[in-house]
């Protein structure tokens, strides 16, 4: 079995990478960063860190393209500033699940890249691909991409076209991302090498959806964030 990693550089995909070197060991393990058009490489460049301090292969892609015409004020084009404020007074604020954030299909465009590259790296071989969303993302309807019934249908369609080879694995799907912390404690994942933050700064600007989602997950567990040093 080998296994592929859907990476942000993220605490969420970051964890999975834990559990799936853990469970097959480095050499079986890959992870694949896509640039979407964000408006920094923080994300990006965190990815490559934890890829090489794990020692798997690493793959990019560039789907960019696809979103130009997108506002989600993620997009480098969007006329939109990230939000200071966390997703819950942002549903709040605006009576829909949909956040400013939010970028159109895009676990679903990933995921259909990432499974093609799967499928092609490794023809005769089964394969999990891991993405890391959780159940706080998915929740008011926040991002829909991140959501168990999303998840689920993806999955079918990823086995039935790949001749049943490839495999979703979305370990925290409705789980809190607190949940999620816990899990990577337990296996020493690298936060100290992650980035989360929508803005791209020096430090994490601590005030975007994210940030507050992140430093909420850490504190719950009752450790500082490493990646604020």
């Amino acid at each position: 079995m080998k296994a592929v990693v859907l990476s942000s550089g993220g605490v969420d995909s970051t964890t999975c990478l834990s559990i799936a070197v853990d469970k097959y060991g480095k050499e079986n393990v890959s992870t694949v960063t896509i640039f979407y058009g964000q408006k920094h490489d923080k994300e990006i460049e965190a990815a490559r860190k934890i890829a090489s301090y794990y020692g798997v292969k690493h793959y990019e892609f560039d789907l960019s393209q696809i979103f130009k015409y997108s506002d989600s004020s993620l997009l480098t084009g969007s006329t939109q500033k990230i939000t200071h404020k966390s997703y819950a007074e942002q549903i709040e604020e605006n009576k829909e699940g949909i956040v400013s954030t939010n970028v159109p299909f895009r676990n679903g465009l990933m995921l259909a890249a990432v499974t093609s590259l799967a499928a092609s790296l490794y023809e005769n071989e089964d394969v999990e691909l891991y993405i890391g969303a959780h159940g706080d993302d998915a929740a008011g309807n926040v991002y829909a991409d991140c959501s168990t019934e999303f998840l689920s249908k993806m999955s079918g369609a990823i086995f039935i076209g790949t001749y049943g080879k490839v495999h979703l694995i979305s370990p925290f799907a409705g789980m809190h991302k607190a949940a999620v912390v816990a899990k990577g404690i337990q296996l020493k994942t690298p936060y100290e090498l992650t980035w989360s933050c929508y803005e791209g700064g020096e430090k994490p600007c601590g005030l975007c959806g994210t940030c507050r989602d992140r430093a909420a997950a850490f504190a719950a567990n009752g450790v500082k964030d490493p990646a604020l040093g």
